[in-house]
């Protein structure tokens, strides 16, 4: 596909290639869709979107709905499951092309699952690859600025999401229900969508609740709740899961059972544990609210924090505003590469450099030496974060080039050679 278009750019004007590639985008969507004979219509869909939280969402939704006793099947960024068969998402997209999803949903109903859970982006969304999918119920996480290079505006990349509600809103489902975190100043633009079932949430939802550096505790509907992941981005991934599964009537024992036994998703929030004395957290956080609030979670720790900003050629205005982040959280910054694909990594590192006022961050643009250095230099009153890719397989570079890659592995086996010396 991708060569099609590349080749399509050869030949044909921008501004007619520009006009002609939604109608690519809804044929292939179309033919997809016919292909594996509208499969969405015999499955319960649940779409989840937002800007961040929606990878831990659509787990603590499928862990609740496993509870139950149903059997479910999960799209996301982490993995793609089909009842008892997982297999980790090694494609650096959420969403990958229109038949990817639709074979999904087909393999679902074949091995006789209930439930499908989707995580839908706005990448995935303006290039149809929502279309034809019949949803049951969107959940809405929280926006805010992100991708703006490839959408061109904020209110580009907001729309593209409320195509989503679109989406649901249109769906020949008859229970459609919409769950709206009321606290994101769009949740109402969300909620406005025309279905039989609205829910609100809301963090006053989960009042009086407790964060702690291992884990939540939160009131919900008259139950206390544990979850195991600290930051108040937890509560509100509970939430959001709890508040669409009181929507299908489902027990608040049961709830609360699944999220307590809820181990994590791999790549958020990820405690590495090689006996230690100090947390080292692998997360995909790439947003300032996101990487504030990991910050927050470990208010008592000295913070050593490993990232890279960006990958190249996206989202480059946010880059000395994340710097300037760590310089008011963290007391060690080391800058190191990311995905730079077609961009010079070093740039990308001084562009984030320019936001560091107060300290002196190391640059390391090994990322493997970069994770020792914050590990050597750690000790019982630190927090290391190792951000930016989380489970991302891949260090992207120049001319499609790429470097196997796992944060968490490579993490283990620096603190293993740590413990060995």
């Amino acid at each position: 596909m991708h060569v099609r278009i590349g080749a399509l750019r050869k030949i044909l004007p921008h501004s007619l290639l520009q006009a002609l590639l939604p109608l690519y985008h809804y044929v292939l969507a179309l033919s997809a869709a016919l292909y594996y004979k509208f499969p969405s219509g015999k499955i319960t869909v649940i779409a989840v979107t937002g800007t961040k939280g929606k990878t831990s969402t659509t787990e603590l939704i499928n862990a609740i709905l496993e509870e139950t006793g149903y059997k479910t099947a999960v799209l996301n960024t982490v993995r793609f499951k089909v009842g008892s068969d997982s297999k980790q998402n090694l494609l650096k997209m959420t969403m990958p092309g229109r038949f990817f999803v639709q074979k999904f949903l087909r393999d679902a109903i074949t091995a006789q699952c209930s439930h499908a859970i989707i995580e839908m982006t706005s990448e995935g969304a303006r290039q149809y690859r929502h279309k034809f999918i019949a949803l049951d119920a969107l959940v809405f996480t929280n926006i805010a600025p992100e991708h703006i290079e490839s959408h061109g505006s904020f209110q580009n990349y907001l729309a593209a999401k409320l195509s989503i509600a679109a989406a649901l809103e249109h769906s020949p489902k008859k229970n459609r229900v919409v769950v709206a975190n009321m606290d994101d100043v769009h949740g109402h633009e969300f909620l406005a969508c025309r279905v039989p079932n609205k829910v609100e949430y809301r963090l006053a939802d989960a009042a009086p609740y407790i964060l702690g550096e291992n884990g939540a505790t939160l009131h919900f509907r008259g139950m206390e709740i544990r979850g195991n992941d600290p930051g108040i981005i937890s509560i509100y991934n509970i939430l959001a899961a709890a508040s669409l599964a009181i929507a299908y009537n489902l027990p608040i024992a049961t709830i609360k059972k699944a999220i307590e036994k809820f181990g994590g998703t791999r790549g958020r929030l990820e405690r590495i544990e090689e006996g230690q004395s100090f947390p080292v957290i692998v997360d995909y956080a790439h947003t300032l609210e996101s990487l504030r609030g990991l910050y927050e979670a470990f208010g008592n720790k000295k913070r050593i924090c490993v990232f890279g900003g960006t990958g190249g050629g996206r989202d480059s205005w946010k880059r000395p505003q994340i710097g300037a982040l760590a310089d008011e959280y963290c007391t060690t910054i080391i800058l190191t590469d990311e995905d730079p694909y077609d961009e010079n990594s070093e740039k990308i590192v001084r562009d984030i450099a320019s936001g560091i006022k107060k300290h002196s961050p190391i640059i390391e643009m090994d990322r493997r030496k970069a994770i020792r250095t914050a590990l050597q230099s750690a000790d019982m009153e630190s927090a290391v974060f190792i951000t930016g890719k989380g489970t991302d397989p891949y260090i992207m570079r120049a001319h499609g080039t790429r470097e196997l890659w796992d944060d968490a592995t490579v993490a283990r086996e620096e603190l293993q050679k740590i413990r060995e010396t």
